[in-house]
């Protein structure tokens, strides 16, 4: 049992079981205490496989600052805020084109329907951008210039707002939280079936995290000097030989099957090659042709063609084998095509599924995603999260999940060895640099 659990407000719904808040059950436990237990116990499923969704690569710091990259509000606030006029300008979104689709369209972009809300954007614009293209009206001609200018404006801008949000000094606390996930996750028992990861993220946090701290994985690419898209790998392992007078072999003990969903800022589209499609350094992938799908409902279409609809079939394959588990962190509910391989998989008896998000207690309800999953009052589905929206600590957060939550294990004192060697090395160029001045 934890000392610190009664300062942590956490609900955990396991079907129609709940514990909440700082009350411990029968037995003395808290619900973290119960919570993490349970994870545990999840943590060992046959077929594991995790989601994650925008708010694993954001975090606020102590002084309320959101660091790594912004949430969908947080980004649209960025672009369409008053006082983000210049930003809006410099990406080619400017006061004639919002004349524009004010006046000729009745899209206000300042109205707060669109304000904090780029995907409802997204959808407008994409709407009126099919229905002009089918015209030949030059009375449309500026609508139809305007529409497309915006799309293109944001698309940028979505690029390069995730882009330099993985760059930026304050990112570095996202990275670390990611390479402790990776850490923590490798320590499952080596006899159970490799772990997947799953992210609708377009970010490099995952990847960055897996080099830095030598964690191999799979994620559809083969090649050396041109990295191309091929399903094919999903089938495949990395393995060591046991033995080296005979031919017995393992799969690592740290792999990781990892998939992107929604594409990727360094997956860029090629014209030729039987998978047209490459991994390629982030400076040749903003030139408009990066692969990733923006955040519209029109996503769920987008998905079906390649190369996300191989990876989303990877992904179904994963979450509906029998004895499998999905853990959801960060994630919204916000693609209703994940959503639909989720509740396909809530068919099939021992799958289960967990999730890290605010349970839906209040009268205004934030996700009726959650909501009806909680309604459902199924032992299979476990929801955990915290329900005080001002509250400093967070169950439902990236972080508490892996600090908090996420088994401690064993540190690797090699690792440690190294990291501290590491240390040492910063110190002494340092100490060159400074004695060069």
């Amino acid at each position: 049992m934890t000392d610190e659990a009664p300062d942590h407000d956490l609900t955990f719904l396991k079907g129609g079981k709940h514990y909440r808040g700082g009350t411990p059950d029968a037995s003395g436990r808290y619900p973290l205490d119960i919570a993490k237990s349970d994870f545990n116990e999840v943590l060992s499923s046959k077929n594991l496989t995790f989601l994650f969704g925008a708010g694993c690569s954001s975090q606020l710091s102590e002084s309320k600052e959101e660091q790594g990259i912004p949430t969908m509000g947080p980004m649209a606030q960025g672009l369409l805020a008053e006082e983000n006029t210049g930003t809006a300008a410099r990406y080619g979104l400017t006061d004639e084109i919002k004349d524009s689709l004010t006046a000729d369209l009745g899209i206000d972009l300042a109205s707060e329907a669109y304000a904090w809300n780029l995907e409802r954007l997204m959808e407008v614009l994409f709407g009126f951008q099919f229905a002009l293209n089918q015209t030949e009206n030059p009375s449309l001609a500026e609508a139809k210039k305007a529409v497309d200018s915006a799309i293109d404006s944001i698309k940028k801008y979505v690029f390069d707002t995730c882009n330099e949000g993985q760059h930026k000094y304050s990112a570095t606390s996202v990275l670390k939280l990611y390479q402790t996930f990776y850490r923590k996750l490798s320590q499952r028992s080596r006899s159970l079936p490799r772990p997947t990861v799953a992210t609708t993220n377009y970010d490099l946090f995952n990847e960055i995290a897996m080099d830095r701290i030598g964690v191999p994985y799979i994620n559809g690419f083969l090649g050396s000097i041109e990295k191309r898209f091929n399903p094919a790998s999903f089938r495949y392992t990395i393995a060591q030989r046991l033995d080296l007078t005979s031919q017995r072999w393992t799969s690592l003990d740290n792999l990781v099957y990892f998939l992107k969903l929604h594409g990727s800022l360094n997956w860029h589209a090629v014209d030729d090659g039987l998978f047209p499609v490459e991994e390629r350094p982030i400076s040749e992938s903003s030139d408009g042709k990066a692969m990733l799908i923006y955040p519209t409902p029109a996503k769920q279409n987008a998905s079906f063609a390649a190369p996300y609809s191989d990876i989303f079939r990877e992904f179904q394959t994963k979450v509906v084998q029998e004895q499998s588990a999905l853990v959801t962190v960060g994630y919204g509910f916000g693609d209703e095509h994940v959503n639909n391989i989720i509740y396909q998989a809530l068919t099939i008896p021992t799958f289960r599924l967990l999730v890290f998000a605010k349970p839906e207690f209040d009268a205004r309800i934030s996700n009726k995603h959650v909501k009806t999953l909680q309604e459902l009052n199924d032992p299979r589905v476990w929801i955990v999260g915290t329900e005080k929206t001002n509250a400093t600590w967070k169950a439902h957060y990236f972080k508490e999940f892996v600090e908090d939550i996420m088994p401690v294990g064993d540190v690797d004192p090699a690792e440690k060895a190294i990291e501290n060697v590491m240390g040492m090395f910063a110190n002494i160029k340092k100490d060159d640099n400074d004695g060069d001045q």
